[in-house]
């Protein structure tokens, strides 16, 4: 029995031996194909196999040791040998030779990355056996918990499993072409994870994923809504800026008490608009007043006071009736002054002919007629005020108003200098009042559903900037306070990526941008400490923080056209071999190369199909279907 199982070792050593080591420069080596091992196909075991090609894994024996390349090319050669020119076929005047980097070897029957030798000249160099093909593309160990995702593109018998730990405690990149299947692997990716785990409690109750979705691909408005997975483990927020009854999404009072936050919403300058916003939000005597029914009367009463016994004659006539209108705007959206329309009449045709007769008369600066402020107040003590429709953005708003008036009037600030921050209040208000909802910050964290889908199709191009910031900043500053054991898991998915990563835009200011990339380039960097992951999804690499997409640790690269994005991958990811990154231009639809901490190797895979109901809602219009 022991020499019939030698006698078949050497069968299978001389069937799958295809030549020798011929020269070694590091990792890189050639090896010299033996003349009888040409053919495209050899006969093994019974079967047919593939001979050695580009792409395709070869085993170096050095002694006991098994060292594994990769044929990154291959050459020919014409022998010269003068004393042996008797061929028996023009063939074997050719001599071939791959060109094989060495990638790591195998250690009791487990692949291992990197190389702790290098082999000799003359060295035999074999093709590998289905045992040692599977050793090599089994990325996760027996005992971890694993995801299939697919398979092989060329070997559609080997499928691709990866550990959870290695794939989902890392940052993650899918990147590809419009049509070419990124999408789609998205969903795969966590449909396996959340159909895995989502009856675990210990899963619903400390593993979170917020799925950022720019085109409405991952959510729709219906009751059959089973994209990625069922509508009962997921929540969703249909955000929009052009109807106000929409979804809100909850963030905390902490988020909108923030300088910065406001800064970049009304895109205030450095110099005077930031400074003026800052006394706006934490001026003690605004803050506290706004607080309660008589110290909002009280603003308004001094405001009002200020305006027209110290008011310079540079302001408008009606400079007191204008505060008063921007008093009722605030009112349209919030009902916090049910009855300021008649104080606003009463205001204007009560004291008209008195402000008049003050300014003939050259009242002196800080003079105050009594019998008209007597006036002014009574009718500013009409004025009700309803505090239970006052939210934090109608007292942030409030303070504001108050606050642009007071120093107008005094000539702290010139009007020609926060004029158009302040002309810019009302719209952004709207906007933001209509996609956000101030709530208790535990609303927002505890929640049973693992996953949360924020749709913002209809969402202007503007906001879709700010609400992805507002999200992801708040989730990871909870998280850094909150999760230094590391109990709990955050995963931020966002597709689209290239919409709030973007290191090119125009349209904004390099504040704002340096402010997104910054908080981003934060999360990617040391999210990793507090439980924080990021998921990145984008047909445009290039248009990416090149700092991001290097700090990426697993990478799904679909079809690439546009020689700057192939060069962006090229720059940052260091994972890619060269065959991998050249075939990045040429890879069919639903095909793409895996690369990372989670493969051993990078591999060209095709990913497994998902149920029609769990699909992303994103499929290519047939127009021949809708023209017959």
């Amino acid at each position: 029995m022991k020499n019939k199982i030698n006698n078949d070792n050497f069968i299978s050593e001389s069937v799958l031996k295809i030549g020798s080591v011929s020269e070694v420069k590091g990792k890189n080596i050639l090896v010299r194909v033996d003349k009888n091992k040409n053919a495209p196909h050899l006969i093994f075991d019974g079967k047919i196999i593939k001979n050695v090609s580009v792409g395709s894994y070869v085993k170096i024996a050095k002694g006991y040791n098994e060292i594994i390349g990769k044929i990154e090319g291959e050459f020919i050669s014409e022998d010269k040998n003068l004393e042996n020119n008797n061929y028996t076929s023009k063939n074997n005047k050719i001599k071939r030779f791959l060109n094989v980097t060495l990638v790591g070897y195998i250690d009791n029957s487990i692949f291992r990355q990197g190389l702790k030798e290098l082999p000799l000249i003359e060295n035999d160099c074999y093709l590998l056996n289905d045992l040692e093909f599977n050793c090599i593309h089994s990325f996760a160990k027996i005992e971890d918990d694993k995801i299939k995702l697919g398979y092989l593109l060329n070997e559609t018998n080997t499928p691709i499993e990866l550990g959870v730990d290695k794939l989902f405690a890392s940052h993650i990149g899918v990147f590809g072409n419009t049509g070419s299947g990124k999408s789609y692997t998205l969903s795969k990716i966590y449909y396996e994870l959340l159909n895995k785990y989502k009856e675990n409690t210990n899963f619903q109750k400390n593993a979170k994923f917020i799925l950022i979705d720019f085109n409405g691909e991952y959510a729709i408005e219906n009751d059959n809504d089973n994209i990625i997975v069922e509508k009962a483990l997921k929540s969703r927020f249909f955000l929009s800026t052009s109807k106000s009854d929409k979804d809100r999404f909850p963030i905390p009072e902490s988020e909108i008490n923030d300088l910065t936050f406001w800064s970049i919403l009304l895109k205030a300058t450095e110099q005077t608009q930031k400074p003026f916003l800052n006394s706006s939000l934490f001026k003690k005597t605004l803050v506290e007043h706004t607080k309660t029914e008589n110290g909002i009367k009280a603003l308004i009463y001094n405001t009002l006071s200020t305006i027209l016994t110290q008011g310079s004659r540079n302001l408008d006539k009606d400079f007191h009736i204008f505060f008063l209108d921007e008093l009722f705007k605030l009112n349209n959206s919030s009902s916090v002054f049910p009855n300021i329309k008649d104080v606003r009449n009463r205001l204007k045709s009560g004291l008209k002919t008195d402000y008049g007769n003050w300014i003939l008369e050259n009242i002196k600066h800080g003079e105050k007629p009594n019998e008209f402020l007597f006036k002014l107040k009574e009718i500013v003590q009409s004025l009700v005020i309803d505090l239970s429709k006052q939210n934090s953005f109608v007292k942030i708003r409030l303070q504001i108003i108050i606050n642009y008036f007071d120093v107008i009037t005094k000539g702290y600030y010139s009007k020609e200098h926060i004029g158009p921050l302040y002309n810019r209040l009302e719209s952004k208000f709207n906007e933001i009042t209509k996609v956000f909802a101030v709530t208790n910050e535990d609303k927002i964290i505890i929640n049973k559903k693992p996953l949360i889908v924020v749709n913002l199709n209809d969402v202007n191009v503007e906001m879709k900037k700010i609400i992805p910031l507002v999200i992801c900043k708040y989730y990871y500053e909870f998280f850094k306070k909150n999760n230094l054991d590391r109990e709990n898991y955050l995963n931020i998915i966002v597709d689209e990526a290239h919409n709030i990563l973007s290191r090119n835009s125009i349209r904004e200011s390099e504040t704002w941008k340096d402010y997104r990339l910054e908080t981003f380039e934060e999360i990617i960097k040391e999210g990793r400490k507090f439980g924080v992951f990021l998921t990145i999804s984008s047909q445009r690499p290039f248009d990416i923080s090149d700092t991001i997409i290097s700090q990426l640790h697993n990478y799904f690269l679909h079809r690439l056209i546009n020689n700057k994005d192939i060069e962006a991958i090229g720059r940052t990811v260091s994972y890619l071999d060269k065959i991998s990154f050249d075939s990045l231009s040429i890879l069919p639809q639903g095909g793409c190369i895996l690369a990372g901490l989670s493969a051993d190797l990078p591999v060209v895979m095709k990913i497994d199909k998902l149920p029609d109901e769990n699909k992303p809602y994103n499929e290519t219009i047939v127009l021949t279907k809708k023209w017959k």
